[in-house]
């Protein structure tokens, strides 16, 4: 078994050259804090440290943090011997079912070690303050153990003997890097008869036997005794928090509900609000569906409904999680929420535009014609571009979208941009229209992946950043040759107008798809979506946003945030009048009222209108130059920032009240 497991161990190189460098230097009293989500492969990189430590004359001893009774004595017991060692390897694994030691750990047991130990803590939560404070910061690492990248998951999966391109390629993408998911998948895959030999994602998240093996090896000790549909509405919406949960399941303590889901150690905040680790989620939903599917169809539609509520009140960060929702593939590639543990958006960077030239020539060849534009964004209006990264910050994805409103000069003169726009502009006279250029993954093949979730996200952020509240319409560049592209404009409805086609020199051919997302709007869209995955008739009320509901804190705020952006702020609750421009006009001139008003004379009240019209009301301000600028530390000013913010928006409140 130790022969095995050490000849089929793959990766991690980045983390085991610091493992070795503590152990080849005879690090004294060092602790290597390593965290991340179950399933990451924190206890395989235990053991391949500890035989690289015996090489190396270590002592390796494991105290398993679920071996341990919660009886006095214990760690005692785990320990004994080890101060007879020269140089113990001692590791704490499964630290989060011990982590109420910490403390005790910190205070008594590990200031008694040999001088030569070095100490390595794994658990799925970060440090706690107390490892990184007291002067245990100078000798703690905290080690984040993310995801196996492609290749390594690739080798992964071939150790379990599955050598076909197509299930590696799948199992790598559903496992999300995931080394527990990959061996269960593969196992799975490897047990599977006739064409199921490559497994469709969608299938494997279905598989009961595989969902129950991933909760037994992730979460069953915890949920053992846990509110079933709170985890239920956890496992089907991204990110679940108490006012989901108190218009989901009326009756529940919301409160308790979101705090109980906080503490389970697969789970992890995202801004306000909670989300289970993805194979946890995955696995719960595929079980809720197998076990009681009018419940799971039930609880998904009223989700629905509360997120399509809170974005057409404008919180268009809900967006994202309504999109979640859609199960259809082909629609998640372009309008969905894929998300990926390895890819996240960004800004251009200095030297972007020459990594994405090699890398989109290399996959598009004879395309210098198509290239040549979308290098003048880069040059010209990087704002207008979306990038993809991936965990090493290598660039994975470009994404160029402009309303007729943000559009650059330069672009009504652009082959492609020009025509479109122009078109734009004499059909959609309100301007409520996103008109995209690009949204190219770098990271697959030319005719694309249904699973990649490069465009998804790429896509989902040009919506974000437009401006658009709730856009009516979409002009999408289609690749002919790319299968999934055309799969996509035809799941969504997307009419192809030949005339606005782009045809090069070489015979390629870009088509025009023009999308009306209908009275709804993109939200709208989304929301039927979900139902008719639902076998429901879309309710009748499409288009109608929900009765206004009083402004709060948080709207002042948000407004501060978005008063340069004129679209997003007509779509506040503080707004008031009929078109777009007169409502943001209404909410700008009652934040500057505000502050011309609440704050004295004073050197400290000086400051904070300083601070706040600096950092918000000038459209040149930003925070890290107001901070500069006004002589303050960063951490001064956003203490004072958020003084100033409150009193901004008690002012408001009480006097629209």
């Amino acid at each position: 078994m130790a022969w095995r497991d050490e000849t089929t161990f793959v990766g991690r190189d980045r983390e085991l050259r610091l493992f070795d460098r503590l152990l080849d230097d005879g690090a004294r009293s060092s602790v290597v804090f390593c965290h991340g989500p179950g399933g990451v492969g924190k206890s395989t990189l235990l053991r391949e440290v500890a035989r690289r430590a015996v090489r190396r004359g270590y002592t390796p001893v494991l105290v398993e943090g679920r071996d341990l009774a919660p009886v006095p004595g214990q760690l005692e017991a785990a320990l004994a011997g080890v101060a007879a060692h020269e140089r113990p390897l001692v590791m704490f694994d499964t630290y989060e079912r011990m982590s109420a030691a910490g403390g005790y750990l910190r205070s008594r047991v590990l200031p008694a070690l040999p001088e030569g130990a070095l100490v390595v803590v794994a658990g799925r939560r970060a440090p706690e303050p107390g490892w990184l404070a007291d002067g245990w910061e100078h000798i703690t690492t905290a080690l984040e153990l993310g995801p196996l990248g492609d290749d390594e998951a690739a080798a992964l999966v071939a150790q379990h003997g599955l050598d076909d391109a197509a299930t590696v390629t799948s199992l790598v993408r559903w496992a999300n890097g995931s080394p527990l998911a990959l061996a269960l998948g593969a196992e799975a895959a490897a047990t599977s008869d006739g064409d199921a030999d490559a497994p469709r994602l969608t299938a494997l998240d279905d598989d009961p036997d595989l969902a129950q093996a991933l909760l037994q090896r992730l979460a069953r000790a915890e949920l053992d005794g846990g509110d079933l549909d709170v985890l239920a509405v956890a496992s089907i919406a991204r990110v679940t928090y108490a006012s989901m949960l108190q218009d989901v399941l009326p009756g529940t303590d919301s409160e308790e509900a979101e705090a109980w889901l906080r503490g389970l150690s697969f789970a992890e905040p995202v801004g306000a609000g909670v989300t289970l680790h993805d194979l946890v989620r995955r696995a719960l939903r595929a079980e809720l569906r197998r076990r009681d599917p009018d419940r799971e169809r039930e609880l998904r539609r009223r989700v629905a409904d509360h997120l399509y509520a809170r974005a057409s009140a404008g919180e268009g960060r809900f967006m994202v999680d309504l999109a979640d929702l859609v199960d259809d593939p082909i629609i998640r590639w372009g309008f969905g929420a894929n998300t990926s543990a390895a890819h996240r958006v960004d800004h251009v960077r200095a030297g972007d535009v020459d990594t994405a030239e090699e890398l989109f020539l290399a996959r598009k060849q004879g395309a210098h014609g198509w290239w040549s534009g979308t290098r003048r964004f880069f040059e010209e209006a990087p704002q207008r571009i979306v990038v993809a990264r991936d965990d090493t910050d290598a660039l994975c994805g470009v994404c160029v979208a402009v309303t007729p409103h943000n559009a650059p000069a330069f672009a009504e003169q652009d082959r492609v941009l020009g025509p479109w726009l122009a078109h734009a502009r004499a059909t959609i006279p309100d301007g409520n229209v996103l008109v995209w250029r690009d949204a190219i993954d770098l990271t697959t093949p030319a005719d694309g992946h249904e699973a990649s979730p490069v465009v998804a996200i790429l896509n989902k952020a040009a919506m974000l950043r437009s401006g658009l509240v709730n856009q009516r319409w979409s002009y999408l560049p289609i690749d002919p040759d790319n299968p999934i592209a055309a799969a996509f404009a035809a799941a969504v409805g997307a009419r192809h107008e030949p005339s606005l086609d782009v045809v090069f020199s070489t015979g390629r051919t870009v088509q025009c798809h023009i999308l009306d997302h209908g009275a709804g709007g993109v939200l709208g869209m989304t929301r039927d979506a979900v139902y008719r995955e639902l076998g429901l008739a879309p309710p009748t009320s499409v288009g109608t946003a929900p009765p206004p509901r009083a402004a709060d804190f948080e709207d002042v705020r948000e407004a501060l945030r978005v008063l340069h952006q004129p679209l997003a702020l007509a779509a506040s609750p503080l707004a008031s009048g009929t078109g777009a421009a007169d409502r943001a006009a209404s909410v700008r001139e009652l934040i500057t009222t505000a502050v011309a008003s609440v704050f004295g004379d004073s050197v400290d009240e000086t400051l904070l209108r300083r601070i706040i019209e600096r950092g918000y009301l000038d459209p040149q301000g930003g925070h890290e130059l107001a901070a500069l600028e006004l002589n303050v530390s960063r951490a001064t000013y956003f203490r004072r920032l958020r003084r100033a913010c409150d009193r901004v928006a008690e002012y408001v409140i009480a006097s629209r009240a």
